[in-house]
């Protein structure tokens, strides 16, 4: 028997497993803060490289799939116009059907720009699963320039765009050009959750993998490319069924022992999320995308939200991880000031920035249960290696 001051023989374990649970949470969220100190570092590297010169003469020509009007489509397709670029410059628009109301957008576009070449294509395309890469194929016999830039509607660029892409696309070695991007918020207080995600998430995220040689990551904010690169890969057909075509296209070039390059230029990502439901779906089905196509990789970006995880860890034990979760956020602050110090613009408030790492790490554990995703007004089922099939059509 057990005396009256004796500790029992057999101690309850949930104390124990408690214990050992904020541990671990308290060592990954240490490793994340690592991690975005680096980030810091490897911003600013990123950013003090010289953009590459030469190629800026050839002709070009923008492919823009459209889907609805988005907020300021108008001056985001405008701004790919005004650049500081010598060679000819052609814009396709293509858009699924004659109801969209994104051609309200391009007609405008082309009264504002008289004399510039600018073509709409309107119609379905094949039947592919993936409704942007059929409008994309749609789009391709209207081009008539060999570099092709395709980048996403809600995209705005500087400038220097087409000089910098063209520039980077000639260098040896190298087969596409894509760009890292920050957000900017054009629907209300839940764009701004959206564009701090993507400003102080994603974009150190992407530009640590790239300077770290990491990763080679293709995005949809620009893919360009040779027509003869693309017809290599085996055009746009080979990706109909692809949910994360960017992506798919970036392993396709690499393989034919090319390079994906991202030159040292930001461009503008508008956010346009009205609500936390929008927020949500965008968040979930972009977190589930890339652990469709690079499960092991995403799951070791478990690190990269060290605020969430030392949250979890003050939970659980509390002398540990409310130290961590201060360190954490200073830390990301500092990260932030970054960004935007590159970015000579501020995305959100700093306020936002605890909702939106959260909002972020929310979608990372639910992208490895979800298997049905809404996408553009479409209901898709993810199936193995990435692939997509459409589930039902969104009311």
């Amino acid at each position: 028997m057990t005396g009256p001051c004796q500790p029992p023989k057999n101690p309850p374990m949930t104390m124990g497993v408690t214990f050992w649970a904020g541990m671990l949470l308290a060592l990954l969220a240490a490793a994340g803060c690592v991690y975005e100190i680096a980030a810091i570092a490897m911003l600013r590297r990123f950013f003090a490289r010289d953009a590459a010169h030469g190629g800026d003469s050839q002709g070009v020509t923008l492919l823009k799939p459209l889907h609805g009007a988005e907020p300021r489509l108008g001056d985001n397709l405008a701004s790919f116009l005004a650049q500081d670029y010598p060679g000819p410059v052609q814009m396709v628009c293509g858009v699924g059907g004659e109801q969209d109301t994104a051609i309200c957008a391009v007609e405008q576009l082309k009264r504002g720009n008289p004399g510039r070449e600018i073509e709409l294509v309107t119609g379905p395309g094949p039947a592919f699963a993936n409704r942007k890469i059929a409008n994309l194929a749609n789009m391709l016999p209207a081009a008539r320039h060999s570099l092709l830039v395709l980048s996403d509607s809600d995209m705005a660029v500087s400038q220097g765009y087409l000089a910098a892409i063209a520039g980077a696309l000639a260098q040896p070695g190298v087969g596409a050009v894509t760009c890292a991007y920050r957000g900017r918020a054009d629907g209300g207080f839940w764009s701004q959750v959206s564009a701090a995600a993507i400003s102080y998430h994603l974009l150190p995220g992407v530009v640590t993998g790239y300077e770290g040689g990491m990763a080679q990551p293709c995005m949809g904010s620009t893919i360009a490319m040779t027509r003869k690169k693309l017809e290599e890969i085996g055009g746009f057909a080979r990706f109909a069924g692809v949910l994360a075509d960017d992506y798919a296209i970036g392993e396709a070039v690499a393989a034919t022992g090319a390079r994906v390059e991202i030159p040292p230029l930001l461009l503008i990502h508008g956010c346009a999320e009205e609500s936390v439901a929008a927020l949500w779906r965008q968040k979930l089905r972009w977190a589930a995308t890339i652990r469709g196509v690079a499960p092991w990789r995403h799951a070791g970006s478990v690190v990269t939200y060290p605020l969430p995880l030392a949250l979890f860890a003050a939970i659980l034990e509390p002398r540990i991880g409310l130290p961590l979760v201060v360190l954490a956020f200073a830390i990301r602050l500092a990260l932030a000031a970054a960004v935007d110090r590159h970015a000579n613009a501020r995305s959100a408030p700093r306020w936002v920035l605890p909702l939106a790492e959260c909002t972020e790490f929310l979608a990372f554990l639910g992208s490895f249960v979800t298997r049905k995703i809404d996408w553009r007004g479409s209901r898709l089922t993810m199936h193995g290696d990435g692939l997509i099939a459409p589930l039902e059509r969104s009311r």
